[in-house]
């Protein structure tokens, strides 16, 4: 049975609105985890930044081997470097193609494509790789990383400014730089002796002054990026450099946008390079500051809006997450208006990355737990109305909790209690009656969950808090 673990966030904040979310655990001691993508099936794909890929099956579990291991080319200077991006051609279910974004040793981006098994689908070949782009990078930070695939089978590449503060190369606003842009290629035609080839509605194709692939400009490090299956809509999170973190939303129709870095950073002046006219310019739909936004923040972690149907209540709003502080964030819109608010500080996770499974539910991820989260509405736990009512007192509990199951026709198989941090600390299999005192006497003080089971596998969650 898969080991449940639930942490509660009741998000505030200026202009908030009311939304519980609740953060199940899915699995645990993954490294790494920097992106997670599925290929059209129940699985998750978990990318391990050293260069690993992991599949992570419907049930929560881990297969042996990875994936793919291509820790041989790929950097291990522990740094922002490493395995960053992938995705899954939309014909991979025929082709087995699938697409990686890495920085290797020679602070190079490369852009790649793999090919899965023929005899075994949970087993990629290493040795069949193609490469596609080769991109130099200036530095070792601000590489972006996220790959997209749209509608029309075209395939989107995030690229960072390239590193250093402030864009100091200034390659961001460059049109003959790779860097600080979101690119477009077409994978299945390659052209001119490439391994891709060229869209012709990109906004830059025959322009002398501009490279053909560009799509976006002016990003400084797009840290994941989504395109919303309804509204075919990009989400793109763009980590700030001094203050601010921006979340911008456009039409995926909208080619050659300047988004404004380093002139702007978020809504404010950032530098006086010579840049477009400003009112020319794509600000973000919002965004929050480092310090001026309740809990200090730094770093932005995009994410999805919620298209799935098992957590009806999250319809349209749009996740994503602060690595710092360890929160979650979300928007919602009501008549052109977006609200934000956070969560409280998930601790202990650095959130890197968001996922999202072929239902359409969400995943996080952080880097420094190992832990895969599922996002969940804690006000939908539809099993739990067939439990009977039970009650849990005193509440808070001192030196013990007494548990009322209710009907003593509706026996109680089995319950485990956890910390905030998910840990499962005590485990209880029989008992004598309806009515069972619990020992609270070694818990530290702070707030548990409690979950319940019955003879029929049924399960109910309590809430108890330890003075």
């Amino acid at each position: 049975m898969k080991n449940i673990i639930f942490l509660i966030g009741f998000l505030c904040g200026v202009n908030s609105f009311a939304q519980e979310i609740e953060i199940e655990l899915f699995v645990s001691g993954v490294p790494n985890p920097v992106s997670i993508k599925h290929a059209g099936d129940s699985r998750l794909f978990i990318v391990d930044l050293r260069g690993l890929i992991y599949i992570i099956n419907e049930d929560g579990k881990v297969n042996d081997a990875p994936f793919l291991d291509i820790k041989d080319r790929v950097s291990d200077a522990q740094d922002e470097r490493g395995l960053l991006g992938l995705a899954f051609h939309p014909n991979y279910t025929s082709n087995g193609y699938f697409y990686v974004n890495y920085v290797n040793g020679n602070l190079e981006t490369i852009i790649s494509r793999f090919t899965s098994s023929t005899a075994d689908p949970s087993m990629a070949d290493p040795n069949s790789e193609l490469i596609l782009m080769i991109i130099p990078q200036p530095y070792s930070n601000h590489n972006g990383g996220e790959l997209v695939f749209n509608a029309d089978g075209l395939l989107y590449i995030a690229l960072g400014d390239g590193g250093g503060d402030g864009d100091p190369d200034k390659k961001a606003q460059n049109l003959n730089s790779f860097l600080g842009k979101i690119l477009r290629i077409d994978v299945d035609k390659p052209e001119d002796g490439k391994n891709y080839g060229i869209p012709d509605t990109n906004p830059y194709v025959g322009n002398p002054d501009a490279l053909d692939e560009i799509w976006a400009y002016g990003l400084r490090n797009p840290w994941k990026f989504s395109i919303d299956h309804v509204t075919n809509e990009l989400w793109i999170a763009d980590v700030g450099q001094s203050n601010s973190e921006e979340i911008n939303n456009v039409s995926a129709t909208e080619g050659g946008l300047n988004y404004g870095w380093p002139c702007y950073e978020g809504n404010e002046f950032y530098t006086d390079i010579e840049c477009s006219d400003v009112d020319a310019l794509t600000y973000p739909i919002t965004g929050y500051s480092h310090i001026n936004s309740g809990v200090p923040k730094c770093s932005i972690t995009g994410g999805y809006r919620y298209r799935g149907v098992a957590q009806p209540n999250f319809t349209g709003i749009y996740f994503f997450a602060d690595f710092c502080s360890s929160e979650i964030g979300m928007l919602t819109e009501k008549e052109g208006v977006w609200t934000m608010a956070f969560s409280e500080a998930f601790q202990g996770n650095n959130w890197t990355t968001f996922g999202e499974d072929n239902k359409g539910e969400l995943y996080i991820g952080a880097i420094n737990s190992g832990s895969i989260y599922k996002i969940k509405d804690p006000n939908l736990h539809i099993a739990q109305s067939d439990l009977p009512d039970m009650k849990l007192y005193p509440n808070p509990a001192g030196a013990e909790l007494i548990i009322d199951f209710g009907s003593k026709n509706n026996p109680i198989s089995k319950l485990h209690i956890y910390n905030i941090q998910g840990q499962q600390i005590k485990t209880l299999v029989t008992f004598e009656s309806h009515l069972s005192k619990i020992s609270t006497e070694n818990l530290a003080k702070g707030m548990y969950l409690m979950e319940i089971y019955n003879a029929d596998g049924q399960k109910t969650t309590r809430k108890f808090v330890k003075n």
